[in-house]
């Protein structure tokens, strides 16, 4: 990535953002164009005119603050400033939630907070009593490249300047045996033991599984005992799975992230 000179920014002026990808920094040009997508929404929904202020960062951490140059039809060319101090810091935990699958757009909202919520990576896992049938390849590409857009509108929403990695969808067998953070956690409404308020700051990061809409099977939670996972639970109510996904991010982003 090119090297560009840092700016301050006023951190209360509410930036217009967008996205473009690392290789889009790489060459030594003071230019960048946005893709067809991001470029609709710059003169479409935004209505900004050559000259106007933008933002753009690249989904690793660094943001740039630009003009905008030229306007076509499918494209954007925008001329860098400088870098910039992305719009809100990371948290330090590096967070990943495993999310059973879920109907409808209930994972769709799952993806959404928890992009907001700081969580790192997610990771969609098969389970048993998930009421959700992955076709073919070609469907699991559709979904994934879904989530990804949005988590990137989450992202560019929330001020934050890392997307999260959204990966394929994984069955539960294999997650617990071959997931291998410090920490590694398994909400289950039953079956399990309060977290508590005391542990330790883990050396690593954390990894927290949340179930399906079905709830665990006695063989999941076993599974996840036999493989050295943590059993932990919300307490007596029955939360909805995308409630407590929801709930588990803050939950580790205050035991462990920036919600102190």
């Amino acid at each position: 990535m090119g090297s560009y000179r840092r700016l301050t920014s006023n951190p209360l002026m509410t930036r217009r953002r967008f996205y473009a990808p690392p290789s889009a920094f790489s060459l030594p040009t003071s230019c960048l164009t946005l893709d067809a997508d991001e470029a609709r929404h710059l003169k479409d929904v935004l209505r900004l005119r050559a000259g106007d202020e933008v933002y753009v960062f690249d989904g690793e951490g660094k943001e740039f603050q630009c003009s905008v140059e030229k306007i076509d039809r499918d494209s954007v060319d925008l001329t860098i400033v400088g870098q910039v101090d992305p719009a809100k810091p990371e948290s330090s935990l590096q967070l990943t939630l495993a999310v059973a699958l879920l109907k409808g757009e209930k994972f769709d909202l799952v993806v959404q907070k928890v992009t907001e919520l700081g969580a790192t990576r997610l990771v969609p896992v098969i389970t048993e009593r998930a009421d959700v049938r992955l076709r073919d390849d070609r469907d699991v590409t559709k979904r994934v490249t879904r989530w990804q857009r949005i988590a990137l509108e989450a992202a560019k929403q929330c001020g934050r300047g890392r997307l999260p990695e959204i990966t394929q969808p994984v069955p539960l067998d294999r997650l617990l045996q071959n997931e291998k953070a410090h920490t590694r956690l398994f909400f289950s409404e039953r079956h399990g033991k309060p977290l508590g308020l005391n542990h330790p700051q883990p050396e690593e990061g954390v990894i927290a599984v949340v179930g399906s809409e079905g709830g665990w099977t006695d063989g999941e939670i076993q599974m996840a005992e036999d493989f050295g996972w943590s059993i932990v639970t919300f307490g007596g109510r029955t939360l909805r799975a995308e409630t407590a996904a929801i709930a588990v991010a803050v939950l580790m982003q205050h035991l462990y992230g920036d919600l102190k």
